[in-house]
């Protein structure tokens, strides 16, 4: 039995494609349904459906044997358990659910005035790796507070100076009188593999790795 972990939403409708090139149907709607385990066309095939941020953990621990998560969550992974301990393959850059993180302020918030070296902010995120990174590199210093959630509220009340959180199409930071203005990274969706299951495995997880390989759309 190959164990493909997936989160709902976007991850899970943009996959649809590369599934179907490896000759793998989903048999039920995970917006429909209340099963956490979905069945498949194939016998022996099943996907689960598990937080995006716990796809790696799954994988990791062998809960399922590959799955698909964003960059971001994968850099955030390895910051938690150290480069080359958590056991994943990472073979694809599947490019699908692509967005970026930023940083984003307060219309009214002088940014440029607010990063001189030397200075400190105070930056709400999720991403708590990637942003701790990202300002090091700008000899910015940070107070990182974690939030999982609500994110363009934070500037909002005063919780915070800055947020560093994913953004497609910026709408939502319009929306509460935000403004995008950094771009740190871009963000795509990769293909993860246990690397113990992959050899215990080979055959069966080598096919559907080279089957996602002919069906990846071309780079923009």
């Amino acid at each position: 039995m190959i164990t493909l972990a997936l989160s709902k939403g976007r991850i899970f409708d943009e996959i649809m494609p590369l599934l179907a090139a490896a000759g793998i149907e989903v048999l039920e709607d995970p917006e429909k349904s209340r099963k956490l385990i979905l069945p498949t066309n194939r016998p022996d095939v099943r996907v689960v459906l598990v937080r995006a941020t716990d796809v790696p953990t799954y994988v990791q621990y062998g809960g399922a044997d590959l799955g698909v998560c964003g960059k971001d969550t994968l850099i955030e992974h390895s910051a938690e358990w150290g480069a080359g301990r958590s056991g994943l393959y990472l073979p694809l850059d599947l490019r699908i659910a692509q967005c970026r993180v930023s940083v984003a302020v307060r219309s009214d918030f002088d940014y440029a005035q607010a990063v001189k070296q030397g200075s400190r902010l105070k930056v709400a995120t999720k991403y708590t790796a990637i942003a701790r990174d990202f300002f090091a590199s700008k000899g910015v210093h940070v107070d990182l507070i974690k939030l999982y959630g609500s994110m363009e509220l934070a500037p909002l009340i005063g919780l915070s100076d800055a947020i560093v959180d994913l953004v497609s199409t910026g709408n939502t930071l319009k929306a509460n009188h935000l403004v995008e203005v950094e771009r740190i990274m871009d963000i795509s969706s990769h293909l993860v593999v246990n690397q113990a299951m992959l050899k215990l495995k080979q055959a069966p997880l080598r096919r559907i790795i080279d089957a996602f390989a002919g069906a990846i759309r071309p780079a923009d």
